[in-house]
Order: C-alpha cells, then structure tokens, then sequence
C-alpha cells in the first residue's frame, strides 16, 4: 500500500509542478530581477544558506531561497522563483526531487534531502 501512496504522491508532484512550470509565476520578483544573482557559486551551495534545519510548506527566509535555487541548478533551469517562500510549487519540485532521487517523498527538506540537493 506504502508503495502505491508514494507512486500517486509523486504523479501528482509531477502533473502539479509541470502544470505551475506552465502557468504564470504570481510570486514575488524573483532576487535575479533584484539584481542579485542566484545562480550556484559551487556545486551544492548558492550562498544564501549553508545549514540543514528542515524546511516545509509554509517556512520563509534564507533557507528556502537555498533549496529553490538549488532545485534551479539540479533541473537545469529556473522553474522556481527565487523568492523565499515555500509554497505549493516549491513543495511539488521538493516532492519530485525527493522521488527521482530515491528519497523519502514527504515534501519536508530534512538531513537527507538537504544532502542529495548538495550533492547536486
């Protein structure tokens, strides 16, 4: 049963995040037309946090601009917006991250997400 949930979690990640990839972004400018960069400095790291507390749905700051830019550098692209806010599309690309990476499919960036995205 454990292992359906985790297949209908993560096709539903999946549809989720293509769907808000095609639709317009209605969050905050994202800190690259602030002028500030947000691209990776080094592998693993894009300077805006450099700890591993878990983060969820509904968390603000610094250490959410870090997991969206680094899901940014993973998928090649820039699908989130680099604003600080965890929201439902950075849910769903944590949850597709977690799935194509073998991890825990929870949404919650804990130690061994935060590793895998570093790892990156």
């Amino acid at each position: 049963m454990r292992t359906r949930q985790r297949a209908v979690l993560a096709a539903a990640a999946v549809l989720s995040g293509l769907l808000l990839t095609l639709a317009p972004a209605a969050s905050a400018t994202p800190v690259e037309a602030r002028g500030t960069t947000a691209v990776a400095d080094a592998a693993g790291y894009c300077g805006y946090y450099d700890r591993a507390a878990t983060t969820r749905r509904g968390d603000t700051g610094d250490a959410v601009r870090e997991i969206q830019c680094l899901i940014n550098a993973w998928n090649g692209g820039s699908p989130l917006a680099v604003d600080g806010s965890f929201g439902p599309r950075t849910e769903s690309w944590v949850v597709y991250f977690q799935d194509v990476n073998g991890l825990q499919v929870d949404g919650v960036v804990g130690p061994e997400t935060w590793g895998a995205l570093r790892a990156v």
